[in-house]
């Protein structure tokens, strides 16, 4: 694996891009896996789910300087978690790359796609005629992305299943630029949070991370 970008928000939180070179008979040599955990990678269709799924946990690895075994479980509604570190966590893969985010400063979120025009088909689906309304012509595409990738990494951070990117989730008009911040509104019942989205257009993937 090569590391391709290591940021450190503050002094509470970090998080890594690895390009994945190597096979999944590599990556799990680097890994202690318990019983549950093996089963689980059993049951995975080879190919890029296995590899991201390792390739994930070498990254913690890395970024917990640590090379004793790390229990990464998932709560109930499938949100990763470490029982034995004062980190929250957040995971994202796309294609050749796999992603980790570490946080002491609360509930964190992080996701990574490949930019493909075929967003444009499904705009709609995501995001609001008022959101529609800001997205910019000449950079449409990466706007779109910058718009998922937001509404994905808070998504991850709140960790509730029945979220909808489309009815729960409003982002307020932002001008696009390659790297920028944006401003979320969650709203699920009587429930109100404001979260600020940081995005970056990342060679031709587009990056999205937030912290409570």
């Amino acid at each position: 694996m090569a590391l391709v970008y290591l940021r450190e928000l503050n002094t509470q939180t970090k998080f890594a891009i690895w390009k994945i070179e190597e096979t999944a008979e590599e990556l799990l040599e680097k890994l202690q896996l318990n019983e549950l955990e093996q089963q689980k990678l059993a049951a995975m269709r080879k190919g890029k789910r296995t590899l991201h799924w390792l390739a994930t946990r070498v990254l913690l690895r890395y970024l917990l300087q640590t090379d004793a075994y790390i229990n990464c479980p998932s709560d109930e509604n499938g949100k990763p978690y470490l029982p034995d570190y004062p980190y929250k966590i957040s995971l994202t893969h796309s294609f050749d790359y796999a992603g980790v985010m570490l946080s002491q400063q609360g509930e964190c979120g992080i996701d990574l796609e490949i930019v493909k025009d075929k967003v444009v088909r499904i705009k709609e689906k995501f995001l609001k005629p008022q959101e529609l309304d800001f997205i910019q012509g000449e950079n449409e595409i990466p706007q779109l992305y910058a718009c998922w990738c937001a509404k994905e990494a808070v998504y991850k951070l709140q960790g509730n299943k029945g979220v909808s990117f489309l009815d729960d989730m409003t982002i307020a008009p932002f001008v696009y630029k390659p790297q920028g911040v944006m401003t979320l509104l969650l709203t699920k019942g009587a429930k109100k949070q404001t979260f600020q989205v940081y995005y970056e257009a990342f060679q031709n993937y587009m990056l999205g991370f937030a912290v409570e």
